[in-house]
């Protein structure tokens, strides 16, 4: 994977003032971007999230996921700690675009759930890839991560990338009445460390009974 430094620029936030730095994938014309905080190349482990593209919950403030939730709660984490990075992976809907997203959220509208409708457009649950990572915290210096996420299969591929991941962080916000069954899939069938509802844990009992 060819990943190519463009250029770094301040970036105020309401949680503080970060740096960002933007990358290109030259193999896919994908652009990626790196905000950073506070001292992250001194060979301390640096408090980390490598956070997938999602606009609807990111940018127009979606409540069928945790994604917007779960960026604000990265960002303000690093505040507090004086130092960090998140990542900001282009991306969008685990992989298969914006549109085809709609059209899944479509799908669940009907009644499928996150992994069914993925599925159902004939796409894998989860297309995302994280090898973009290593080069964009080796330009940044950085060697060490710990990873703020609940996903225990992206700290095994930012793993197998060449990323060295200290820990896990859990990041665990932004459950509501809309995304309860989304974020319930999420622990019974892709195995995020997540706290699943009583109805998910009874119907998984059933599953496997």
């Amino acid at each position: 994977m060819s990943i190519k430094y463009i250029a770094s620029s301040k970036l105020p936030t309401p949680f503080g003032e970060f740096t960002m730095h933007g990358f290109e994938d030259e193999s896919t014309g994908k652009e990626h971007v790196a905000l950073s905080m506070g001292d992250i190349d001194s060979g301390e482990p640096v408090l980390t999230r490598a956070h997938s593209e999602c606009l609807t919950g990111d940018a127009l403030f979606s409540m069928r996921c945790d994604c917007g939730y779960q960026l604000e709660e990265a960002l303000s984490s690093i505040a507090k700690a004086g130092r960090g990075v998140v990542l900001y992976l282009r991306q969008e809907g685990r992989g298969i675009g914006l549109l085809n997203k709609i059209k899944a959220y479509s799908l669940q509208d009907q009644g499928a759930d996150t992994v069914e409708a993925n599925e159902q457009l004939g796409f894998a649950a989860d297309l995302r890839k994280y090898d973009m990572c290593q080069p964009m915290l080796a330009h940044l210096g950085i060697q060490t991560i710990r990873l703020m996420t609940n996903n225990p299969r992206k700290v095994k591929a930012l793993s197998e990338a060449g990323v060295t991941v200290l820990e896990r962080v859990a990041i665990e916000v932004g459950r509501n009445p809309h995304n309860e069954g989304y974020l319930d899939t999420k622990a019974t069938k892709l195995g995020h460390y997540l706290k699943a509802s009583a109805k998910a844990d009874v119907s998984h009992q059933d599953d496997d009974a």
